[in-house]
């Protein structure tokens, strides 16, 4: 049986669909439709239902998918520990962050990463979705705030301490609140998640907790959109240090609120690093996290 047709297979059951498939491999999905025929030819079983709408395999391809799935990473990863054996990093890694987490502490340090490991390519998927690690086959996904999913590998990257923020004209022309319940009577720039949009919470140096309640006339759902907005004096808002501490160094923003801890959600918040659950992490990988994280100090 010819590997590259099951390795197709578990793909169109990972995804669902034949599009997705062929899109990842750049070709056309009507050669998958035959490659999976043809799957289906020589073991005399139907591993798919297909209507013009829907794909849905079935109980056999289901069996069927259990069975090979194991025995495909298995080959694939012995392939990769073969490889590894030159000490020689090469390879494609597929990473995906958000959108502002990635522009911001990713991108700036890629071209040192590349000139370091010529031979590894860098797969960055940028988006706000939680992504599924296994059907995108990702190497490593970088997730911000609390993790419950003990299914993956998980390594934290940094913690996260957010601050409240304005720029120095918004100040000028508004005045500079003192303590948390002079928020109430400013503009607010809002994040559209659960309690970021409604209420922040602060703590004090003795560890008491203080719910403030925010409003304001701008909701945006980018981090790096609201701190446009704040450095054009729009309003205070809420952000993660990684974000806004060189805009607070070169008096872009100014930090409000320096003896209290403030969040929107909890206080013990992190960017995490978040791999699939395998046995064997690439040298490929290995190498890219041991240069991130060296990047990523000068957040900490």
């Amino acid at each position: 049986m010819d590997l590259s047709v099951l390795q197709i297979f578990v793909e169109v059951m990972r995804h669902g669909n034949f599009a997705s498939v062929a899109r990842e491999r750049n070709i056309d999905p009507s050669s998958v439709s035959r490659t999976i025929a043809s799957l289906e030819s020589k073991l005399g079983i139907r591993l798919f239902q297909r209507t013009t709408r829907k794909l849905s395999p079935t109980e056999a391809g289901i069996t069927y998918f259990k069975k090979i799935e194991p025995l495909i990473e298995e080959i694939q990863q012995a392939a990769i520990v073969a490889k590894d054996i030159s000490g020689n990093p090469k390879g494609t890694i597929r990473v995906t962050a958000s959108v502002s987490f990635g522009l911001k502490c990713i991108v700036p340090f890629l071209p040192k990463f590349e000139a370091k490991y010529p031979e590894v390519t860098v797969d960055l998927l940028l988006t706000d979705s939680v992504v599924d690690l296994f059907t995108e086959r990702i190497d490593i996904a970088i997730r911000l705030g609390q993790l419950t999913d003990s299914t993956l590998i998980i390594q934290q990257l940094m913690p996260t301490r957010y601050c409240v923020c304005a720029s120095p004209d918004y100040l000028q022309k508004y005045g500079q609140p003192q303590k948390p319940q002079d928020i109430e009577q400013h503009n607010c720039l809002l994040f559209p998640l659960v309690g970021f949009r409604t209420r922040w919470i602060f703590k004090d140096k003795i560890g008491n907790n203080q719910e403030i309640l925010v409003k304001g006339n701008t909701i945006i759902s980018n981090a790096i959109a609201l701190e446009q907005c704040a450095i054009s004096g729009m309003g205070l808002t809420l952000l993660p240090h990684w974000l806004i501490d060189e805009d607070i160094r070169n008096g872009k923003l100014v930090k409000l609120f320096p003896d209290y801890k403030v969040t929107g959600t909890d206080f013990n918040t992190a960017a995490w690093l978040i791999f699939p659950s395998r046995t064997y992490i690439p040298l490929k990988v290995k190498v890219f996290v041991e240069e991130l994280k060296k990047h990523i100090l000068v957040y900490k």
